[in-house]
């Protein structure tokens, strides 16, 4: 499950209850594969909720950060099709953060997924990501049930580029600093890794200012370059 390139878009958020139908529709035939249509964007998932917080996590792979920034990419984001004008307003509890992929190890695509978050001590960067890419990813997807292992960097400045789009978000936007992502098949498996291999102790002692679990999540959906249908490439939306 090595990522397909060398930028991420990490997004969690809350569709409110009426329209989780229709944002489930929406997001799995209209806005997977016109994000995944942009140049650059490799493979697109959505994924839901077992335990933790917001309900959905959104999870894009691009050939490199620039990528995210591109205009290729904004003019998307200024230029929502109605289906998303129709259904952005209803979701919550937004975060979405544009990512370098700094580590990334393992083969496939899993069928769970637990995220940590985390932010480095003043000074304590080089050591995290160190001990990280080298020893605790490493060790990790060696473990039976695991598939893969991810450090992502986030770039605060970046993601708070404002956008039509994000105006139509209800609410602000949080930004994350370092995403942990581990990928796999069991998710008991999972669930066992905040409890000892990145635990917020394990971590505090490897240079972590703080850290926190989102949750497991069972992926729903998965679109890639190959999925996607013509009317997506170009710039006129449905």
């Amino acid at each position: 499950m090595a990522l397909l390139g060398k930028g991420a878009l990490v997004i969690w958020h809350d569709p409110a209850a009426e329209i989780e139908s229709d944002y489930n529709e929406w997001h799995s035939k209209e806005h997977m594969y016109e994000r995944v249509g942009v140049p650059g964007f490799r493979r697109g998932q959505r994924a839901v909720a077992l335990t933790g917080t917001p309900r959905y996590f959104n999870f894009y792979e691009v050939d490199d950060f620039a990528t995210l920034t591109s205009q290729a990419y904004l003019d998307r984001l200024n230029d929502p099709t109605p289906w998303t004008r129709r259904v952005a307003p209803h979701m919550h509890n937004n975060s979405r953060t544009l990512c370098r992929v700094v580590a990334s190890l393992g083969a496939g695509v899993p069928a769970f997924w637990t995220m940590i978050l985390l932010a480095p001590a003043a000074g304590g960067e080089e050591a995290l990501r160190g001990w990280l890419a080298e020893e605790a990813l490493p060790q990790l997807v060696a473990r039976p049930g695991i598939l893969g292992a991810h450090l992502l960097e986030g770039e605060r400045s970046a993601s708070g580029t404002d956008t039509v789009e994000k105006r139509l978000r209800s609410g602000s936007t949080e930004l994350v600093d370092w995403v942990i992502l581990v990928g796999g098949y069991d998710s008991e498996a999972l669930a066992a890794v905040r409890a000892d291999a990145l635990s917020e102790a394990t971590l505090a002692d490897h240079d972590a200012a703080s850290s926190r679990l989102r949750g497991i999540y069972r992926l729903v959906h998965c679109v890639t370059e190959a999925d996607v249908p013509a009317w997506s490439r170009g710039t006129n939306h449905t």
